[in-house]
């Protein structure tokens, strides 16, 4: 979520919230700005949790296995050429684990077992997603975390397939979607109880106020590929800390 007045985007209706009902408490808020996360449990419920599995199940079983694309967050030059992937913005996509073929190009893994993540655009056009994307408490934790104008900019449905996968490494979500000022928040659900040993999200408490962004990831002129990394940008801190 980021916070822009940027007329491109559908905004959550704002209406539901109400400004002396907050979600978040005081000393949550405290917690959130010295630590750049706050976990927050049983934000949703079981219903909506068994809903946004049935629809990721439904995009993937619907997937056409000629438009394929393989996501790995170490190979950035691989992400620059890929037009599957920078075009996926206003669409929804499957991406593909590194290793879910074998040198020949063939698919090794059952489908179900080989896709590392979906996106981007499932808050706009999946009529499920949709629906969970802009609920009321949603948009009130955005509120309260000091948003004004909170916009949905992407989603991401992100697996953790059994023995396969890439290590993601620690980053910050602003490298990617920058705005001005930094507003880049990531909302990250657990649609399965998230352990250590089945791949949780770690994260470097107050490492939002000691790393600062240093390079941001850009198109070229003519807005395809390459894309550019910006070497130096000094003073720009992100609001959340890092994370893999």
């Amino acid at each position: 979520m980021i916070d822009a007045p940027t007329p491109n985007y559908k905004r959550p209706d704002t209406s539901k919230v109400i400004a002396d009902q907050a979600l978040l408490t005081p000393a949550e808020i405290e917690r959130y700005e010295a630590d750049g996360f706050l976990v927050l449990e049983n934000f949703t419920n079981s219903e909506r949790i068994a809903a946004l599995k049935a629809a990721a199940q439904k995009i993937i079983d619907d997937f056409d296995m000629d438009m394929v694309s393989v996501f790995s967050t170490e190979d950035q030059r691989k992400l620059s050429s890929d037009l599957y992937f920078l075009e996926s913005g206003d669409k929804i996509r499957c991406f593909f684990e590194t290793h879910a073929f074998d040198n020949n190009g063939k698919l090794i893994k059952d489908k179900q077992l080989a896709i590392n993540k979906l996106g981007h655009a499932m808050h706009d056009i999946d009529p499920v997603f949709e629906a969970f994307s802009y609920v009321p408490e949603l948009c009130q934790a955005a509120i309260d975390l000091g948003f004004v104008d909170p916009i949905a900019a992407q989603s991401m449905y992100i697996f953790k397939q059994p023995s396969i996968g890439d290590k993601v490494n620690a980053h910050q979500d602003s490298t990617f979607l920058n705005t001005d000022l930094a507003s880049c928040t990531g909302f990250w659900f657990a649609l399965e109880d998230a352990t250590q040993e089945n791949g949780c999200l770690w994260a470097i408490p107050g490492s939002h106020k000691t790393y600062p962004i240093t390079r941001h990831f850009r198109r070229n002129a003519a807005g395809k590929v390459p894309s550019l990394w910006a070497k130096k940008l000094p003073g720009t801190y992100h609001k959340q800390c890092l994370w893999r």
